[in-house]
């Protein structure tokens, strides 16, 4: 028995020297950090890049987030193309954004946040000089110089009273009685993340560069909005407007005009049944270009580029070879192509697209800026000699300033490095694979978890976008980095549906939603279960809004995942259509005519439908400010779910709206919650 008891001793000591050896190669493997939810508040990224004229400055948005307010901050700041002289605008503390250069590059406008509300300001390069130029009643947007560098117009909110039906009796001294009720005989009333919308008009109106004589140009009970071109001779100013009788309920119609600066006359200069928006004049003041298309009532159609005289006659559509929306263009400065961006398989893109529509690459990796899922976004600018600045992002690191000109490609700033070159973050695969429905080809990333062992069998975890008409892409997402810090493979695709596969693609879900998007999704779990990346014990699933509703469809479909976080759902197409704060946009579109005439195709098609078979663990999430998918969407879900015994959860995000994760902490709760609930399963 002693030699039993020695022998127990010493295999002791060996799992004990075994143990520190294995625990110290671990960590010595995992020298770096994994990202964790307090990095989301030591992230920077750059924003709203502005080439000078010359080519030879940048001003840009430096973003980041504030720990004790908790909010994301900007301003700007200003550093040369090669790369020096990186330093801030202005000595000002808080939000700074939209700047725009003067023609001749001396001065640079921009909107800050005073304690007077948004102010338009200027600055001026050669003294660092920077004034207020306006005093406003409302917010201004969409600045823009005249030719000559004399005027500034921008768009703003006039204020209007709301409809009064009855006088009250007047109130006795120091009674506290309630408010007053809130009346409305709008069309659009509110809007998720701002709530009530103020009743009003935008208009157009112009300001001395030197901040004197604002003007108002436009007037009557329409919206003038949009970015604004001047004409060549700064006569005329070209917008977007819907200035009919029944505009209300033509909301996807939109046209250009112009409105003359002296008499201040509009003329309407496109007719077709359709958005048309963003005018720019070309250089050469003779041609105006725009985006648009003529309406199909469907699910999706491309934005298309188009080109027209400035009487609004002659129009040609010059990106009928690019299978997928404009986003942005600029013209050239010789006014013979335009540079564009648009998205192709989950990557945007910048090109130069011709008249005569050749299109020729010049960039790729736009983006970075939507920090919450790999979604798109970002912006570029162009400089009189080609030159292009653009937020640039990949799949490990939010948008940086990149710039391309004659000297090459080159990345110009380093906002992030500091904290990320100390992070062991997630390694990003992109897949392709087959869809079962139809052999279409699916276009998908994976992460793997830092410090990724393929010996081990890992949780694998399907992300579904939003939109649906959206996409993901090789793009920087700290909640994809999250999920995998915490050991999961995130497999996030595109399905059918998805933008950037063209229009037919996008299209798919027309009256079919959700559809055979459900199937891709599948065929892609199957996939990596094929290829080794998961195992079919170790399923899970989440998403948010449209990815919210696919994750409520699967669930009603299947009982093949251990747990499900239902983010932000609709799941009662009936219910939330006549409900959302965009109410009025889904019929025809989403599924044909409105729910009290078509109620069984509206049933038929919502998740609640399924809820019967469910058997899945889910937790639901909303923000309770959310008028996009309302509340009450996740209360259906998680009351049915509990009447049925159902283990589930509900999560309520309070002050949040649609986008959960505009408040950094509100994102933290958000995965930190998700994580927590499949971590029981």
């Amino acid at each position: 028995s002693k030699l039993i008891l020695n022998s127990i001793i010493l295999m002791k000591n060996y799992i004990i020297i075994f143990s520190f050896f294995y625990l110290s190669t671990i960590s010595s493997q995992e020298g770096r950090k994994r990202f964790d939810y307090m990095d989301l508040f030591d992230i920077q990224y750059a924003s709203e890049p502005m080439i000078s004229p010359s080519g030879k400055l940048i001003v840009y948005r430096r973003m980041g987030f504030d720990k004790i307010k908790d909010k994301s901050t900007g301003n700007l700041w200003i550093i040369n193309s090669n790369g020096t002289a990186h330093q801030k605008l202005t000595s000002f503390d808080g939000d700074e954004s939209n700047p725009v250069w003067s023609p001749n590059g001396d001065r640079i406008t921009f909107i800050r946040k005073t304690n007077d509300g948004p102010e338009i300001f200027v600055y001026w390069l050669i003294t660092k000089k920077v004034a207020r130029i306006s005093s406003l009643e409302s917010t201004p947007s969409n600045l823009s110089w005249s030719r000559d560098g004399k005027k500034i117009a921008f768009t703003m909110k006039v204020k209007s009273d709301p409809p009064v039906l009855t006088d009250l009796p007047k109130k006795p001294k120091n009674a506290n009685w309630a408010g007053t009720p809130r009346i409305t005989d709008r069309l659009y009333h509110e809007k998720d993340g701002t709530g009530y919308i103020e009743p009003g008009f935008t208009h157009i109106f112009t300001i001395s560069s030197e901040g004197s004589g604002e003007n108002k140009l436009t007037s009557g009970d329409f919206n003038h909005y949009g970015s604004l071109s001047w004409s060549k001779d700064n006569s005329r100013i070209y917008f977007t407007t819907k200035r009919k009788i029944d505009w209300e309920y033509d909301f996807r119609n939109s046209e250009i005009a112009s409105v003359d600066i002296k008499s201040k006359k509009i003329e309407i200069l496109t007719k077709r049944d359709g958005p048309d928006f963003k005018p720019k004049v070309s250089p050469n003041g003779k041609f105006i270009a725009y985006i648009g298309y003529e309406d199909k009532v469907q699910t999706y159609q491309n934005e298309m580029l188009n080109i027209m005289s400035l009487d609004g006659k002659n129009i040609s559509t010059v990106s009928s070879n690019i299978d997928s929306s404009i986003n942005d263009f600029y013209w050239d400065s010789k006014s013979k192509g335009l540079y564009v961006n648009y998205d192709i398989q989950g990557d945007t893109k910048i090109s130069y697209l011709s008249l005569q529509k050749k299109n020729s690459k010049i960039a790729d990796q736009l983006g970075g800026t939507s920090i919450g899922r790999p979604y798109g976004g970002g912006s570029f600018s162009v400089s009189l000699n080609g030159s292009i600045a653009y937020t640039y992002t990949t799949s490990d690191h939010p948008s940086e300033i990149r710039v391309v000109s004659p000297n090459g490609i080159k990345k110009i700033t380093k906002l992030s490095d500091e904290l990320l070159k100390n992070r062991e973050l997630a390694k990003i695969k992109e897949i392709s694979y087959t869809s079962s429905f139809d052999g279409r080809k699916i276009q998908g990333w994976v992460a793997f978890p830092p410090y990724y062992d393929s010996n081990k069998e890992y949780r694998l975890l399907v992300e579904n976008h939003g939109g649906p008409i959206s996409n993901y892409g090789n793009r920087f997402s700290p909640e994809i980095q999250l999920y995998a810090s915490n050991d999961y493979i995130v497999f996030y695709p595109n399905p059918r549906g998805s933008t950037s596969y063209g229009e037919e693609f996008a299209n798919l879900l027309y009256h079919n939603y959700p559809g055979e998007d459900y199937i891709d999704v599948m065929d892609g779990v199957d996939y990596l279960i094929e290829n080794g990346f998961g195992h079919e014990e170790k399923l899970y699933v989440t998403g948010g809004s449209a990815g919210g509703i696919m994750t409520a469809w699967i669930i009603g479909k299947n009982n093949r995942f251990k747990a499900a976080a239902v983010i932000k759902p609709v799941v009662n197409w009936i219910s939330k259509t006549l409900v959302a704060d965009n109410y009025f946009s889904y019929a025809n579109t989403r599924f044909p005519g409105q729910p009290f005439e078509n109620f069984n195709q509206y049933w038929s098609f919502s998740p609640l439908s399924l809820v019967k078979n469910i058997k899945t663990p889910t937790m639901v999430m909303v923000g309770m400010e959310d008028l996009r998918t309302p509340p009450s969407e996740s209360k259906q879900l998680y009351h049915a779910l509990k009447i049925r015994k159902i283990p589930t959860i509900l999560v309520e995000i309070p002050g949040a709206s649609h986008n959960i994760s505009k408040k950094p902490s509100n994102l933290i709760s958000k995965i930190s919650n998700i994580i927590a609930w499949l971590d029981r399963y």
